[in-house]
């Protein structure tokens, strides 16, 4: 099998893209980095299923090598649905953000900041454990017995 290296070099853009896209403070950037990913993926999966072959119903004149995968086609169409329901959702959320604020940019929650710039110790989880000083066992370290002394 040869993979085509246009179609990855094109993957490879498309994804960075789409990465580049998504770490933005907008939600329309986010939105247009959430559709090149799906795009980008999508030839990817294309473009990992192997060399064209005649269409995947039975023929009993052609052998089982001669028929294109069917899976990435499937996994393709169902990449599709699943990017345009996030597509629709973002577009929700922008349109509602838009409507709110008459914007679309992510502000920063006051809350999210102090939560940190709060130390991650915790007096009572993180302190030191003392040495265990059990009164149930006896100087040699056997457990006493109920009754024993």
């Amino acid at each position: 099998m040869s993979v085509n290296i246009t179609f990855l070099v094109i993957t490879g853009v498309l994804l960075a893209a789409g990465f580049y896209l998504v770490l933005e403070r907008t939600l329309t950037r986010v939105l247009l980095g959430i559709m090149l990913l799906g795009n980008g993926i999508n030839l990817l999966i294309l473009t990992s299923g192997g060399r064209r072959g005649a269409a995947p119903l039975y023929n009993p004149q052609l052998s089982g090598d001669e028929y294109s995968d069917p899976l990435p086609q499937a996994l393709i169409l169902t990449a599709i649905v699943i990017t345009f329901a996030v597509t629709a959702f973002l577009l929700a959320m922008i349109y509602r953000s838009w409507t709110l604020t008459s914007a679309d940019e992510f502000t920063d929650d006051t809350e999210d900041i102090k939560v940190s710039q709060k130390t991650a110790y915790d007096e009572e989880e993180d302190s030191p454990v003392a040495e265990d000083t059990t009164e149930f066992v006896d100087e040699e370290g056997r457990p006493v017995r109920e009754g024993e002394e």
